[in-house]
């Protein structure tokens, strides 16, 4: 049976990445490497209890696009709400406007937030219940 393990994205400034992650998102560093073999400084992050991580790489070589749309990932969340308020609080825009009034995708109450490079963070509050039924 295959186990996902992590998603890699790049970014322009390592640091200033690893912590807005760990500052708004409650991530901690795993793992960190400043010479990859192809001379790269990659940093796996974890969410305390969960498996994947979110690997940050950045190369001094590489001119970072990202372009508009193109991908996010989602993190569940125990109440939407108090998250965004909390994100809110520390300067970060929530979006789509409206996401206050119960915002729903498939019955799941939903917000985004875009990272210092343009990524987009989908946060889904609790989702135990629709994981559940997947089961």
């Amino acid at each position: 049976m295959a186990i996902f393990l992590h998603t890699r994205v790049r970014v322009s400034d390592l640091d200033q990445s690893i912590k807005w992650y760990c500052d708004h998102l409650g991530f901690v560093v795993k793992s960190r490497s400043d010479r990859s073999p192809a001379g790269n400084q990659i940093v796996h992050l974890e969410l305390p209890g969960n498996v994947p991580t979110l690997e940050l790489t950045y190369s001094p070589d590489y001119e970072l696009n990202v372009p508009e749309d193109l991908m996010h990932f989602a993190i569940s969340v125990p109440d939407l709400v108090a998250c965004c308020d909390e994100l809110e609080k520390a300067g970060l825009e929530i979006w789509p406007d409206g996401w206050r009034e119960e915002f729903t995708s498939g019955g799941m109450k939903m917000a985004f937030i875009t990272d210092p490079d343009g990524y987009e963070v989908e946060l889904l509050e609790d989702i135990d219940e629709i994981l559940a039924e997947l089961e």
